[in-house]
Formats: structure tokens, sequence, C-alpha cells
């Protein structure tokens, strides 16, 4: 047998090199899914074995791997299949792919090693034993065998994370720009590991977040130099219970469809299943149900949430069904060590095992998963955009055909693929069409923005007229009443900030990013001009940076504006709080906020499309759409669909306790016939008439969608040629593959980030196709340094 290790690097470049076993090891200590180290060059790499005992490449003299970073691979072959199959779908090596999806820890070659053993060097670097002599280094291979060799990160790769310790506005000075730098960075992006936030603001960083640690204002999560756990030393050791506690029994409608769904648990080759059902049918008993009988079998569970705050209820729902099981909970928020403590209890978990989590707990290196759930399977959260995009729905149907698990999706408003899939026969459907408890559907009513008078323009702003605000008189009255009651609203604006455009009166134009040419959103918290697409920012007040004027008016309405208004309409001393993604970045302040409706303290929860995600306030009686208009317009072939979930999944929130409740929603188009579907709440109805149009103009689910996005600096002119000789390139491809190629053209947003942004769709028969267009224009390149391209297959940001 050979003993030539094929391992793959985590760091550029990303390859997959030979070597032969370092001294003293045997073949059984490198099994594939092992994280090692290894030279190269000079250096030392992180890397995994890809495989083990491959043929030895002809006429090279290859080199020893260096030593092992975990004594058990947290990796198997699932897992490596997985990676696999993710980087042909983005036509990119396996290294890329391991070095998104992998933590930290077990990507970095700053480690340093901890010995336990009498005569051998108490601590060392990669780099110190990399110069070893050949017979210490047997010797460190036969301690660490034994047991007597532990690895920890070093203390400068520690990576700790960085968030807000509190919202703005923060007690900072004016002028001290990198303080405010570093607070609108973690505003904008959320919580990042500190590697990060260097890049983002440069040298210096580390002395400045320490003040502002020391002002209360930024979190810094320690650890630095922890020992780096072996999977085996973190799994369950024993099976929990698996038996439900404190839930209500089953409706008869649940028993029916539990029935339907329990067989397909036992499938030997995984099975997809979408459970339709009605906002407040009791999807979630249902979830918890199919739970219990998968550990029952000694399975795994993965629950999987859109957001932060839904995933963390999910978790608290699981808790108190499974007392004494400990669930999981793994989102992106985290802090590194945590996740990777996560990543690694995942790996050895012995028992059955429950996580919730959003959608990067897909990668979670489970064994022997036997059902994973998507709730509100239809929402765009759900689909990563940046770095490594993908959708989680394929990566879930992937995990649950290679473990033979059961799929579960989840929504009262389904993805249009994905109903599609359903009537066609491919996933099968159970339906749940009735509310739980005595809570009913509630009334749903139009009203006309532009007949009814507005409220009036909050104190100290300058609008007048039918830009004064959003809530008509009607809607004003009708929050007053039901607080006055004793009962609880929502209300949805879906613009976040406090006024989405600045408008100087002296030279008559908006106040525009420079780098995006886009207009900038005041944010009166913060006291804040910033972009949304590039995280510009600019402190207001200030003079207008086009003529130095300083006569401002804030034009529409944001969800911060909304707030403000609402005192004027409420009664005195009825809270108002309010959730968006500003604040939802700090996903204990979120929690805060839900928690604080939830008990009563507050009685108005005003927010962002947030505020529709499978939230259950029993007290909520009243719901209103601020302006059911937006986005509708947005050039997106799916505006329609986002926007009757949206409000559907709204107009869900209201009623769910004993009281009736009752939606408006506001809009200047009552006569348009998709109103007449989101008041009577018929999906179905909805579904033909949105299928009907993607037939006609040919979009999924009639064809495999591929956006091509190309970037270039703004300065270099040469990227109009590379663009066009991409294009020419990816249509003579096209024609013998059946493949549509629309494009190049500019993007709806053509400059974000100082870079020209340009799209080209791809209408294909199938993925195959799609990436060999793409291709083909890759090759076209003739400037790849300049010129950023990529392929985002299934696209759901098409801006």
């Amino acid at each position: 047998m050979s003993h030539v290790l094929a391992v793959v690097l985590t760091s550029p470049p990303y390859a997959i090199l030979s070597y032969v076993l370092p001294p003293g090891f045997e073949p059984e200590d490198f099994p594939p899914g092992l994280c090692l180290l290894v030279p190269m060059g000079g250096t030392v790499r992180a890397g995994m074995v890809w495989e083990a005992g491959v043929p030895p490449p002809a006429g090279v003299a290859l080199r020893p791997a260096l030593f092992p970073l975990e004594r058990a691979p947290a990796c198997d072959a699932d897992y490596l299949e997985l990676v696999r199959n993710l980087a042909s779908r983005h036509l990119a090596t396996p290294g890329r792919i391991l070095a998104t999806l992998l933590p930290r820890g077990m990507r970095t070659s700053r480690v340093e090693f901890v010995v336990h053993e009498a005569g051998l060097p108490r601590r060392l670097t990669a780099k110190g034993l990399w110069k070893l002599p050949e017979a210490d280094r047997a010797a460190l291979a036969g301690a660490w065998r034994r047991g007597e060799v532990r690895c920890r990160l070093a203390g400068d790769a520690a990576d700790p994370l960085c968030a807000l310790a509190t919202d703005p506005p923060w007690p900072v000075r004016p002028g001290a720009a990198r303080q405010l730098a570093i607070l609108d960075a973690l505003c904008d992006v959320g919580p990042m590991p500190l590697s990060d936030l260097k890049k983002r603001c440069g040298d210096g960083t580390l002395p400045i977040l320490r003040r502002l640690c020391a002002l209360g204002l930024v979190r810094l999560d320690a650890g630095e130099g922890a020992l780096l756990p072996d999977a085996t030393e973190v799994g369950e050791t024993a099976a929990p219970a698996a038996g439900l506690a404190g839930l209500p029994p089953l409706t008869g409608e649940q028993e029916t469809a539990l029935a339907a769904l329990a067989p397909a648990l036992a499938a030997p080759d995984g099975a997809a299943r979408l459970v339709f059902g009605v906002t407040g049918s009791g999807k979630t008993r249902l979830y918890m149900e199919l739970a219990a009988r998968t550990l029952a079998r000694g399975k795994r569970v993965v629950l999987l949430a859109p957001e932060v705050a839904l995933a963390a209820r999910l978790h608290k729902a699981a808790a108190n069904a499974f007392p004494g099981h400990a669930p999981l909970l793994y989102h992106g928020y985290q802090p590194p060590a945590a996740r990777e403590t996560a990543f690694r209890r995942a790996a050895g978990a012995d028992a059955p095992m429950l996580v919730a989590g959003t959608r990067s707990a897909l990668f979670l290196p489970l064994r022997d998963i036997g059902l994973i759930i998507l709730d509100e399977e239809h929402d765009g959260a759900f689909k990563q955009e940046d770095r490594l995009p993908y959708q989680a729905k394929e990566v879930a149907f992937f995990r649950a055909n290679r473990a033979g698990a059961l799929l579960v999706l989840g929504s009262a408003t389904p993805d249009v693929k994905t109903f599609y899939a359903a009537r066609e026969g491919h996933v099968p459907m159970v339906r749940l069409s009735r509310r739980v408890g005595a809570g009913g559907m509630p009334s749903v009513a139009l009203v006309d923005m532009r007949a009814v008078p507005k409220l009036t323009a909050a104190p100290g702003t300058r609008e007048t007229g039918d830009r004064a605000g959003v809530l008509t008189e009607e809607a004003a009255a009708a929050l007053a009443e039901t607080v006055a009651g004793g009962d609880q609203a929502m209300i949805l604006i879906n613009r976040r900030g406090y006024a989405p455009l600045l408008f100087c009166l002296d030279c008559e134009t908006p106040v525009r990013c420079p780098h995006c040419e886009l207009s900038l959103t005041y944010h009166k918290d913060r006291e804040r001009l910033v972009c949304h697409y590039c995280g510009h920012s600019r402190p207001h007040p200030a003079p207008c940076p086009s003529c130095g004027g300083t006569n401002f008016l804030p034009m529409g309405v944001g969800a911060e504006m909304l707030e403000e208004q609402l005192a004027g309409v409420l009664p005195a001393g009825a809270g108002v709080a309010r959730l968006d993604r500003d604040i939802a970045r700090r996903p204990e302040r979120a929690e805060a906020i839900l928690d604080d409706f939830s008990s009563g303290r507050a009685r108005v929860l005003v927010g962002t499309q947030m505020l529709s995600k499978g939230h259950h306030f029993p007290d909520v009686t009243l719901v209103v759409a601020a302006d059911a208009d937006l986005g509708r317009a947005l050039p997106d072939y799916r505006a329609s669909e986002r926007t009757f979930q949206l409000l559907t999944q709204l107009a869900g929130r209201a009623g769910r306790g004993g009281r009736p409740g009752r939606v408006l929603i506001q809009t200047r188009t009552p006569g348009d016939p998709f109103f007449a579907h989101v008041v009577s709440g018929d999906f179905e109805a909805f579904y033909e008439l949105e299928l009907s149009r993607r037939r006609r103009l040919c979009y999924p689910p009639f064809t495999r969608l591929g956006l091509a996005r190309l970037s270039f600096p703004r300065e270099y002119e040469e990227g109009f040629a590379a663009v066009a000789a991409v294009g020419q390139a990816m249509r003579q491809a096209a024609a013998p593959l059946g493949v549509r190629v629309l494009g190049p053209a500019p993007a709806p947003l053509a400059l974000v980030a100082g870079r020209r942004r340009f799209h080209c769709l791809l209408k294909s028969p199938d993925w195959p196709a799609a990436r060999r267009v793409f291709a083909a224009g890759r090759e076209a390149l003739p400037a790849p340094g300049q010129v950023r391209f990529v392929l985002d297959l299934d696209p759901v940001d098409m801006l």
C-alpha cells in the first residue's frame, strides 16, 4: 500500500499536493478528512488529507507531511463528498470550499504544540517543530500517539469576535473619526472577527478598539490561546431522553400530517416533503414530534430558520421540549471559538443530537443525520450571496439524500419553485389548513393611500403635504383604538433608517454616496448618512458635499421616522419598539426587543420585513403594512412573489390568540388583481397567476437561471472591452448548449463601492450547461486581476 497522502491546502493556492507520511507515524494516523500541517516552499501550511494511499507522482521526490492538528478527523467521507459537490457546482477547488466552511482553528498554521512528556520540548510553534531534526520529530510523533501532545492557536493567531455592546447614539466626540469608523463598521456589518475589522479600518485598529471596549461601546470576545478540542472530547457520551415534554397534544389535522410524514423518516434513500400550512397552524409542534421520533431512532436532527432570532427561538423550543438533551445553537454571529467548539462537538457526537441554527448549520460535520427541517423555506435569507454563493435548500437536499434523511420544507407561502415541484409530484405535500386554538384567520382590508389624508409631519422635520408620512388616518385611528383596548399592534415599513433620501434645498440635489452614486440614507440614531450598499457614511448635520449648503429636506419615511411619529398617535405611555437589520446585527438586542414585545412592555412593534418571519404574539390584533407597494417594481422576476409572501406572512402575525385579528394594507394601487389574492390569502390563486407569467417569459421553474456578475474599478477604462469579450465568448459557447444569454448589460445598481457592475443572465436547460457557458467567459477574460467574474446559480439578489 502506498504511504502517499493527497493533501488539499486550505489557504492560497488551495492546491492538492502529494506528501509522504512523516517519520514516526503510521498510515492509520492520517485518514481522509484529518487536518494537518505540511511544508510548502519555505513555509508551513494547514491542509486536510483528501485521499490516503494514493499512487506517488512519477519522477517527483515527495516531502513528508509535518504533523496532525487533530487526533481524529472532524470531517468524514460524507462531508468530503459535500465539499466535492460544492466545488463542482462553483467551479472551484476543494481548498477554496474548505477555506469557507472550516473554523479558523482547523485551517491555520499559526498554532503551537503543548507537550506533556518528559525529555521533549514543552512548547513548539509550527515552524519550530518543522526545524527539529527528523529523530526528534519522530519522538514527538510517538508522544502524540500516546496522547501527550496537544495543539492550540498561537496567541497572535486567535481571532476574537468584535461586536457592538450598545446601540447608537454613541458618546463619542464628532472628531474621533477612527472610533466612529470602527463603530460604523460594526453597526453596518454586524459582529466580525478582529482580522476583518483590521482590514476594513486599517492599521492602528487594535488600540482604538481597546479604548472603545473600556468605554463599554464594543465587546471583544476573549479566549485567546485556548486548546483546540478534539472531536472525540466534545461529543455526547450518553444518549439523552428523546421524549417530548410540556407540549400540547396534536390536533386531528396535525395527527393526519404526522401519519403522512412518519413513513418518510425511514426511507433508506432519503425523502423530501413540503408542509404547506397556514400561519399559526402549528408547524413547529409538528417539527418537534418528528424530531422526537428521529432522536428515538438514534439519529441527528437539524432545525433551520432564516434569521438568528428565529433560530434562537427554535433552539429554546427544542430545549423545552427535550429537557436534558442540550440542543446545540449555531449561527454566524457567534464568536469564532464558540463556533469551533460547536463544529467539533457535532463531529464527535456519538449520541443523538439536535442542532438549531441558520443556514450555516448545514455545514456542521454531523454524522447519521435523520431529519433536516427548513422552516419558512421561502425566505431569501436561505441563499448566501457573498463569498460562497449557495442555496441552503440545495445543500439540504444533498445532505438528506446522502444520509438517507427526511427533508421537511415548511411554509405558509412556499417558494413558487418548491410549490411547482410539489404539484408535479417531486416533493409530496402535506397540508395544514386551520389555525391551532381559538384564533381564526384575520380580516384583511386595503386602504387607498392616494385618497386618504396622511399623518402630519413629525416635529422637527420640514416635510409637508403627501410626503409627511405613510400612515393614513384610518390606520392611525385603528392603532390608537387597539392600544387603548389593551391589545398590541405591528407596523411594517420596509425601509431602514430615518429617511431614505436627504435633499439639499440649496443645490436641489440629493446627498449621494461618492463610491456608488446612490442616495445616502439618513440614520438619525447614529447622526450619520449611510450608504446601504458599500457602507460609506458621513456625519449629519454637516454641509452639503456639493454646494456647502446647510438646508436639507428629509424625503420619504424610514422605520426610525415612523417610530418617532407614533408618539403623536398613540395613548400616552404606550411603549413603541423597533426591529430592523440595524438592531438585529446585535442578536442579543433583537432578542431583548422581541422579549419586551412578547411580555407586553412594548405595545407597538415597528420594523422592516423581519416582523413577518415566524413570530408568535397572541396579543397582536392589528397589523399594518404602511406601504405595500415598496418592492413590487424592482427589476427582479421574483418581485411579486416576494411581496405576496411578505404581506401574507405579515398578516399571519394578527389574531393568533383568542381575539380576532385585523390587517390594514396601504397601497396606491388597490385595484391591482395582485392585491385581491393578498386580501383573500389565497396562495394557490396567486401561484397560478405567477406561474402563467413565468411560463410566458421563460423564468424558473421553467428554466435554470444563472446570473454572471462582472465588475471592474471605475477608473479602469479597459474594463468595458473585457466585458464585451466575455459576453461574446459566452454567446458563442451558449448556442450549441441551448443556453440563452441576455447581456452583459449594466446592473440595476451600476456602480457600487467604486466598481462598475454588469450582469449577464443565463437561461439554461440544466446547471452543467450554465457552468460551461460561464467557464467559456472566464477563459476569455483578458485581465483577471482587474475584472471580477462570478457565477450565481439561482440568484436571489438581482440588483
